[in-house]
């Protein structure tokens, strides 16, 4: 008997979570078609999917129009590390306004749905905590962080304008900091940054005081809220996604050095302009709507992406 496929368009499919979520649309038997620029994604994060019949990977940049057809979209295209982001501030913006337009034109005509992948950076250095989705932020929209805060704002926009004009179904998602394997170990986040120094022998960079917080969210929970999201029929979004567990640097930093087994010590750098003193995301919505909470703990997930970097910086260091 004949068994209709959903053909999935994941854009940022190659990069970190873009290619978590390209294994588990494989592994529940949807049709991928994965679009990266390779900015910032990899070949080497999809390459076991290469030849599979049920994955496709194109190259391309959503700045410029994409003509496939597909029943779901998952927009993840857009460098997130400051490190990333900052190197071409105006490319980062055209992948969240010009990138959104042809990603929100594509749908309108497949009849798609779409989830967006916005950022807690929307709510920028909050005044409010730990943040509801309900909250309009603190954003400096001329920071050196503006490039990458408003324009994932406006593509939340975008999203919003298309659905009450066009009818669009659309999913928005507000991803916290999130971690694993398939992170580019040079990308400028902590996690990377202090288990990179750690491995090495180096000392850790904390920036600050150190006692600025962060909510770590394991890569495997952040793509099971991502396909709950987008799998309900009845909520839009936008819907926090992340760890409601704060943690400091310094704490992270020491949860590193004991995962490694490090002999690094923390070394204190002055705190970049914008840098959001807390983050924490409330997740009641998650809860109550999708059923969805993170279940890896911090410990557990920093030791299986600690393992991935180890193996990565064995092959590096192998190489003639």
């Amino acid at each position: 008997m004949f068994q209709f496929m959903t053909t999935v368009l994941v854009t940022g499919g190659a990069g970190f979570l873009g290619s978590h979520l390209c294994d588990r649309l494989i592994e529940r038997g949807d049709d991928v078609i994965c679009a990266d620029n390779f900015f910032t994604g990899s070949k080497e994060n999809v390459r076991h999917l290469i030849g599979h019949p049920r994955f496709e990977l194109i190259r391309h940049d959503i700045v410029h129009p994409l003509y496939v057809e597909a029943d779901r979209i998952f927009n993840l295209a857009c460098p997130a590390s400051p490190e990333a982001y900052q190197f071409n501030p105006i490319k980062t913006i055209k992948t969240s306004t010009v990138g959104m337009v042809n990603i929100m034109g594509l749908a309108k005509r497949c009849g798609a749905r779409v989830l967006h992948a916005s950022t807690s950076e929307v709510y920028g250095d909050p005044l409010v905590h730990p943040q509801t989705e309900d909250y309009w932020g603190h954003v400096n929209p001329i920071g050196p962080r503006s490039c990458y805060d408003e324009g994932k704002r406006i593509a939340e926009s975008l999203m919003v304008n298309y659905h009450q004009e066009h009818g669009t179904e659309i999913r928005i998602i507000r991803i916290f900091n999130t971690y694993g394997p398939r992170m580019a170990p040079d990308d400028g986040r902590v996690v990377s940054n202090f288990i990179m120094q750690a491995l090495k022998g180096e000392d850790l960079t904390v920036y600050g005081d150190g006692l600025q917080t962060r909510s770590f969210c394991y890569c495997d929970d952040l793509i099971a809220g991502m396909m709950k999201l987008m799998d309900q029929d009845e909520h839009t979004g936008p819907i926090n996604i992340g760890n409601p567990v704060e943690n400091t640097m310094l704490e992270l930093a020491e949860a590193v050095i004991k995962v490694t087994g490090s002999r690094s010590k923390v070394v204190h750098m002055p705190l970049p302009k914008d840098d959001p003193r807390k983050r924490c995301p409330d997740i009641t919505k998650a809860r109550t709507l999708l059923g969805w909470e993170p279940q890896v703990r911090l410990a557990e997930g920093l030791m299986s992406t600690m393992e991935w970097y180890k193996l990565k910086l064995e092959q590096s260091q192998a190489k003639p």
